[in-house]
């Protein structure tokens, strides 16, 4: 979201320059270009500083939702998640498919599937019982990436999912490098998994429609 702020911010500036240029031509007073350059900078500032992005994020969701084609990559991101996850044994406390929904229930972003991730940080028995299950974990992450990749050979979404990953193979140690092939492998892992299941995989994508 912060990518994503930093990006109005130079489009505003860019708007306000372009503004400034044209307006002799177009007869618009310098006044009005500068005035609400300044408001959309300043209320995306204060977004960002006292409510951690949540207008921005919601405002985006809002003009988003209004593309069908955006809501379905939506459901099948998630669906690759959810389906993953319950295949891997990992207990799933509930979804979302935008961030209004999300906000409803005190969470933050743009929404998705949660998952209950005590075991994460709970105290396992041995090393590879820990090993064992980031790696179920950093699959179920990726699920989403590796959904769109096989429905549409792109990806829009995952930059919240891909943070997470980063977050927990750093708190464990990892380096910049492992985290990258980390990645790479969990990727492999549920692309194999929702191709395997593909049929489950369009159900849930139905049943969450």
């Amino acid at each position: 979201m912060q990518q994503i702020a930093l990006n109005l911010i130079a489009i505003g500036v860019f708007g306000m320059t372009l503004s400034v240029l044209l307006g002799p031509l177009l007869n618009i007073s310098p006044a009005i270009p500068a005035v609400t350059t300044f408001g959309v900078l300043s209320l995306v500032t204060l977004d960002g500083f006292s409510f951690q992005g949540k207008g921005l994020t919601l405002l985006l969701d809002v003009l988003a939702s209004t593309n069908p084609e955006h809501r379905g990559r939506i459901i099948r991101h998630e669906a690759g998640h959810f389906l993953v996850a319950y295949l891997l044994g990992i207990p799933i406390t509930g979804y979302t498919l935008s961030a209004w929904e999300a906000l409803k229930q005190g969470q933050l972003g743009n929404g998705g599937v949660s998952f209950d991730t005590e075991a994460l940080s709970a105290k396992a028995s041995s090393i590879r019982e820990m090993r064992l299950t980031l790696d179920r974990f950093c699959t179920v992450w990726m699920a989403g990436i590796a959904a769109e990749t096989i429905v549409y050979e792109n990806v829009e979404g995952g930059a919240e999912d891909c943070d997470k990953l980063r977050e927990a193979l750093e708190g464990l140690g990892f380096s910049g490098s492992e985290y990258s092939v980390k990645a790479r492998w969990a990727e492999r892992q549920a692309t194999s998994m929702i191709s395997e299941h593909w049929e489950s995989y369009e159900a849930l994508v139905a049943a969450m429609e």
